[in-house]
């Protein structure tokens, strides 16, 4: 069994003159996700882990976050939808298709 049950990794970079991740307020959505996941009593050995990261390479996408074991990547816009990952796959272990990142989109 893994140390932890999930992990997610927030892109947090920054390009100059090119799109990235940080432009879309990546950092607020990695710090909402760090505090709703403790606030649900996920956070911790056994539970959810919440990174960042640095380039993930699917910036056409962004702002973008990955969960694994299954490696599903996310696009988000707001906070209601960091909050919809975290209860819903987070926690439950379903994922969240409305903000899947299609296979497709890449840098």
């Amino acid at each position: 069994m893994s140390y932890y049950q999930r992990h997610i990794f927030f892109c947090l970079n920054q390009r100059e003159g090119e799109a990235a991740c940080a432009d879309h307020d990546a950092q607020a959505a990695f710090d909402r996700c760090k505090q709703r996941v403790k606030a649900a009593g996920l956070a911790g050995p056994g539970g959810v882990r919440v990174n960042k990261a640095g380039c993930l390479d699917r910036c056409a996408g962004g702002p973008v976050a990955v969960v694994y074991p299954e490696g599903v990547w996310y696009s988000f816009v707001d906070a209601s939808d960091i909050d919809e990952i975290v209860e819903q796959h987070l926690g439950q272990g379903q994922v969240v298709e409305r903000l899947v990142l299609p296979p497709e989109v890449g840098r």
